[in-house]
């Protein structure tokens, strides 16, 4: 591999490790700070990028975030409501909402499973001609996704850090406790989970418009993918404050789509690619376990030898 592949491979993973470590700072926020695991994130990822692409065929580039994102609370909104006030599990919830969206996520396309985005203004075709006569040109994408990654994670750091985040917080590590403490807990999972999917809607947005188009299986296994990302990144990052672990998060989403683009590079079938997803979901969730067993496997195998 000369040295322009694997800087090619680098860029790649970098600007996907970045688009998509938005839906692992949802799940940063949803999952690790709320307690609730929200299996809606598939259904989520392409509503947002649907309404995005959506939106931006019509002509509006920068208003297809925003309407990307308030789609994204809308699901929140309903998952975190059939949680809290139908008595519906937070898992049950998530797929009921998950294949619910399927059909609206096609409704939203017009009926179609693909949209075409080749000769539709971007906010990446629109960063390019920016950055077009600059010592940043042919970085449009990377740029691009970097801003919003910063946008969020200055947005946790700050939000997290307010009442109404530390509520959040709270009521993720007891939820009887912060009944009690007069919060109201089914307001603080709503808000919370209308933040975090705002977040995976805004990750499907720029994703479709990075890639010109809109396919409805775009999200498909992209809960797995940002969960193993969250465990890497855990693994990397996991202590500190807000800061630190939601840089992690980013560090986990670009090292898990380093690993996906080298499989790809070596020409590894595509039906393949859902095992390496699923091995590294083991990897980062079996590694930190298999660290603290390994000092008494070294000595079991130290006395077996011995015993020899």
């Amino acid at each position: 591999m000369t040295l322009a592949t694997a800087l090619s491979l680098g860029e790649t993973a970098l600007k996907l490790g970045l688009i998509c470590s938005l839906t692992v700072l949802a799940l940063f926020l949803s999952y690790s700070m709320l307690n609730v695991c929200d299996l809606s994130t598939d259904g989520c990822f392409t509503l947002g990028a649907a309404v995005g692409a959506a939106v931006a065929v019509s002509g509006h580039p920068f208003l297809s975030i925003i309407a990307a994102m308030l789609a994204g609370i809308c699901s929140g909104f309903v998952t975190g409501f059939l949680q809290t006030k139908m008595g519906v599990d937070s898992l049950l919830a998530g797929i009921i909402v998950n294949t619910g969206l399927y059909s609206i996520n096609i409704a939203v396309m017009g009926g179609s499973s693909l949209i075409n985005m080749n000769r539709t203004d971007t906010v990446f075709s629109m960063m390019k001609d920016v950055l077009a006569d600059t010592p940043l040109k042919g970085r449009a994408d990377i740029l691009v996704a970097l801003i919003a990654v910063a946008a969020v994670i200055a947005f946790l750091v700050v939000f997290l850090k307010t009442r109404l985040g530390l509520a959040i917080r709270a009521t993720g590590n007891n939820a009887d406790m912060v009944k009690s403490s007069s919060i109201n807990p089914v307001f603080t999972t709503i808000v919370g989970l209308c933040i975090a999917n705002s977040f995976t809607a805004l990750s499907g947005c720029l994703l479709s418009q990075s890639q010109k188009s809109v396919d409805i299986n775009i999200g498909q296994g992209m809960v797995t993918i940002a969960l193993a990302s969250l465990l890497i990144g855990g693994t990397i990052l996991g202590k500190g404050g807000i800061f630190v672990r939601a840089v992690g998060m980013v560090l986990g989403s670009f090292i898990f789509r380093l690993v996906y683009t080298v499989a790809l590079r070596f020409n590894m079938p595509a039906f393949m690619l859902k095992l390496v997803s699923s091995v590294i979901v083991i990897l980062a969730i079996s590694g930190p376990y298999l660290k603290r067993q390994w000092p008494q496997l070294k000595r079991r195998m130290t006395h077996k030898k011995g015993g020899f």
